[in-house]
């Protein structure tokens, strides 16, 4: 599913323009958006919560000539799954 599709599915099902559940897709990321770059964790009940964690540098290697090269430090967006829907996946 892309976000085209999801817009669809949402103007289908509230019964809304594709504009106006477009607009309120987009809120919808955006709010997500701000609040993960403004370090706090977004939790959405029954989907899961999204946070960053902190990946230390390493010592890495070149695929290609096999000789090491630093990687530097980073952070990385976490996404962990609610019970509920791992429990829905595994049903299936």
């Amino acid at each position: 599913m892309i976000k085209a599709d999801l817009v669809e599915k949402v103007a289908r099902e509230l019964s809304l323009p594709k504009q106006t559940a477009e607009e309120g897709v987009n809120i919808f990321f955006q709010t997500i958006k701000k609040a993960l770059l403004n370090g706090e964790r977004v939790e959405i009940r029954g989907f899961g919560s999204f946070h960053w964690r902190q990946r230390r540098s390493r010592l890495g290697r070149n695929p290609r000539t096999g000789s090491p090269v630093k990687v530097p430090a980073k952070k990385v967006l976490h996404f962990k799954p609610s019970r509920l829907l791992k429990e829905i996946i595994n049903k299936k």
